[in-house]
């Protein structure tokens, strides 16, 4: 009887390491993650452009974008299912509100993300000697806990929006080109913004999914409080806006760097690549709100806005080193 006992237990605590595997894998959010590193790759692709790219500063910064990005999706996970807002959801099931991890370690693993990006930092700073973006990398950590942590979470009044542009979109990606070249221009800004909204679109195609049970438990995120078919207008538009913005940032670049410009149709020819490019990804990220989905339906979609946010980075951040170069 105990042999044939032994199989089963052993079956069974096979089965419940798996599970708990595949919550930390949703927790983390995989499929989210290549968005964190656009920023990195677009910021990067300025620094090319004007003549300073590192290797090993780039690494550093996606290193702390990475570190970020889990830390916070971690911490949302604890805040959120410790005041039983995860309770009722229709996403992915969450570590803390499911009970299989004690939320402790998750809260313990956020902090320890959060000191590997810390760490990170540091380490970039010292090779840059910028150290002045300590402050502005302590001030990252804060926003991510207090999105949904502490006792006034700036996630649940609705202003999640607000820090992910300035953080995960301006400060990233600025950030990225500053500790390689100490410098910032105003088409770098400008691109900055196109990451920027795009990953606001992630954060706000998340709160339209669970914009029938957020407010049950206090938590008024910009989705609910635009109403569901604003909502769904907002994040086409948070997708489709960063197209013409990198367009201009783009044209702005030639220019400051070909003031007279003597090849403009090959310039003209790379933006209409990148047009047709950005224009196809945009398109494809807002397909299944446009349809009308919702609830589970609209998981897929935190993937594809991802993708578009990364094809953002990649296509904007080659073409800036190509069209700036000689």
């Amino acid at each position: 009887m105990n042999s044939q006992s032994q199989p089963s237990s052993q079956a069974a605590t096979s089965k419940a390491a798996q599970s708990a595997a595949t919550s930390w894998a949703e927790v983390v959010r995989l499929r989210t993650l290549p968005a964190a590193v656009a920023p990195i790759l677009l910021g990067s692709g300025a620094a090319a452009a004007l003549g300073g790219f590192s290797l090993l500063r780039s690494l550093l910064a996606a290193g702390v974008a990475l570190a970020l990005q889990i830390g916070s999706n971690l911490a949302n996970d604890y805040s959120d299912g410790v005041r039983g807002t995860d309770d009722d959801r229709t996403g992915p099931p969450r570590l803390t509100a499911s009970g299989q991890v004690n939320p402790k370690r998750v809260k313990y693993a956020a902090f320890g993300c959060f000191g590997l990006a810390g760490l990170l930092g540091v380490t970039l700073l010292a090779l840059s000697g910028q150290w002045w973006w300590l402050l502005l990398g302590l001030a990252a950590v804060a926003a991510a806990w207090f999105y949904t942590g502490g006792s006034h979470p700036y996630g649940y009044a609705g202003l999640g929006e607000v820090f992910v542009f300035l953080f995960f979109g301006l400060m990233a990606t600025v950030g990225t080109t500053y500790v390689q070249v100490a410098t910032a221009p105003g088409w770098l800004w400008l691109a900055a913004c196109g990451i920027g909204l795009s990953a606001c679109s992630l954060l706000m195609v998340n709160n339209l999914r669970d914009i029938h049970t957020d407010p049950a438990h206090g938590k008024i995120t910009l989705a609910v409080r635009l109403g569901e078919a604003r909502a769904r207008r907002a994040f086409i538009m948070l997708v489709l806006l960063p197209v013409p913005l990198a367009l201009a940032a783009l044209s702005w670049a030639r220019w400051a760097s070909h003031p007279g410009d003597a090849h403009p149709l090959g310039a003209g020819l790379q933006l209409l690549l990148v047009l047709v490019v950005l224009g196809v990804f945009a398109w494809r990220a807002t397909r299944t709100v446009r349809s009308g989905a919702s609830g589970r339906a609209l998981i897929p979609v935190l993937r594809d806005a991802g993708l578009f946010e990364l094809v953002y980075g990649v296509v904007v951040g080659l073409a800036l080193a190509l069209l700036t170069a000689a």
